[in-house]
């Protein structure tokens, strides 16, 4: 079996997107209960139509109010379906998935999938926004203690390795990079959402400081206050709604284990195949089909390994294959629509999401893809260590 039997049998009814970036005031069970509120809202339900819910709580926004909590919170009476889940920048599609194969099998009829996040406090004295951060990480030890003892601290020095791991092997540049944040950032300026909607040059890019080489600051995603939240219900139900129905044409997931042993090689081959996979068998499509590509882009890193794996170029070829505009506003491959997490604002993968639902609607505006009948959004949680599939279709 191929899953074709589900394509197109459940469709996003409903977006909610909050006050988005240095958003202050208030935390993330504030943002994620505003998020659900529009999300409803927009697919023209009442908050007794939801039966189902399912959180992301993130790292440590959400916290105890994740599950039961937030069930309470928001007021959701009667729940025929609720889970916490966290796959990292994955949960968000993968949220979507089991929410689609809920409402197919009538084990609820309108599922709300949500994640919420206020890691920013008010600026202090300085001037710039202090970052609450996780609290302190526990002392490491045994072998998970190498990367400390080595130097390596934090996501971004891990992301830094993977990119320079792929520049070794392929001869990947930093230019090429900074062609997928100058891309994005293009399409941010379309985006009255987008926290950067400043120009940036490739020049702009160059002068960035250095996070961990070879990325640079505008190599990173951003950190943002607010909260996103779909509506999934069955696709027969959809179209006596009030929003043009997203359908779900396709979904896969990719989790390959990273056990860091000789041959073992994540960081340049990531899930994306076998998410890739069953999602595009399943929506019976080529990749020739894709009109439009939301990928997970916490780093530009991870755009370029995105695209590789799914076979727009050859593995090795990113670097070349995303230079001279192909993802931007007038480019063969329009990527990041919004101006991703890059950009716009970083709502971990209910950013591409939130992205793809407004591109398949026809609701983008002056970013706004003329053909837009297929798009797929990648969702990648760890250190590409796992990977997440939607295709999204304007019809069934």
């Amino acid at each position: 079996m191929d899953g074709r039997e589900l394509r197109g049998k459940a469709a996003i009814t409903g977006l909610g997107i909050t006050e988005m970036g240095r958003i202050y005031g208030h935390d993330a069970p504030h943002f994620a209960a505003e998020a659900v509120r529009l999300a409803v809202a927009d697919a023209g339900l009442r908050k007794q139509d939801i039966d189902g819910l399912l959180v992301s709580p993130g790292v440590a926004s959400l916290g105890g109010m994740s599950g039961v909590g937030l069930q309470n919170y928001l007021g959701l009476a009667n729940l025929r379906l609720l889970s916490s889940m966290n796959v990292g920048g994955a949960t968000a599609s993968i949220m979507v998935q089991y929410a689609a194969m809920s409402v197919i099998h009538r084990m609820a009829d309108h599922v709300v999938c949500v994640f919420a996040d206020a890691p920013l406090r008010e600026p202090g004295r300085g001037g710039g926004a202090v970052y609450a951060g996780m609290g302190r990480s526990p002392r490491p030890s045994g072998m998970g203690g190498l990367y400390t003892a080595y130097g390596v601290f934090g996501v971004n020095a891990h992301y830094a390795l993977a990119a320079r791991r792929h520049m070794e092997l392929y001869g990947t540049t930093g230019d090429q990079l900074g062609a997928i944040a100058v891309a994005e950032r293009a399409w941010a300026r379309l985006n009255p959402l987008a926290e950067h909607r400043e120009p940036m040059t490739l020049d702009d890019y160059r002068a960035s400081r250095w996070v961990v080489e070879p990325l640079r600051l505008f190599d990173c995603c951003l950190v943002s206050n607010g909260g996103v939240a779909v509506v999934v219900s069955r696709a027969e139900e959809a179209n006596d709604l009030a929003q043009p129905p997203a359908y779900i044409l396709g979904m896969g997931q990719g989790h390959p284990g990273d056990f860091r042993r000789k041959g073992w090689d994540v960081e340049t081959q990531t899930g994306a195949p076998m998410a890739k996979e069953r999602a595009f068998s399943m929506a019976g499509i080529a990749l020739e089909d894709v009109d439009v590509v939301q990928a997970y882009d916490c780093y530009t890193y991870t755009v370029l390994v995105t695209l590789e794996d799914y076979g727009f170029c050859k593995k090795g070829e990113g670097g070349p294959f995303v230079e001279g505009g192909r993802l931007g506003p007038g480019g063969s491959l329009p990527t990041n629509t919004g101006g991703g997490q890059l950009s716009a604002y970083y709502m971990w993968g209910m950013t591409p999401l939130s992205e793809a639902v407004i591109q398949v609607r026809g609701q983008g505006g002056e970013r706004q893809v003329p053909k837009h009948d297929v798009v797929l959004v990648t969702g990648n949680g760890g250190i590409l260590d796992h990977h997440s599939a939607l295709v999204l279709g304007s019809a069934r």
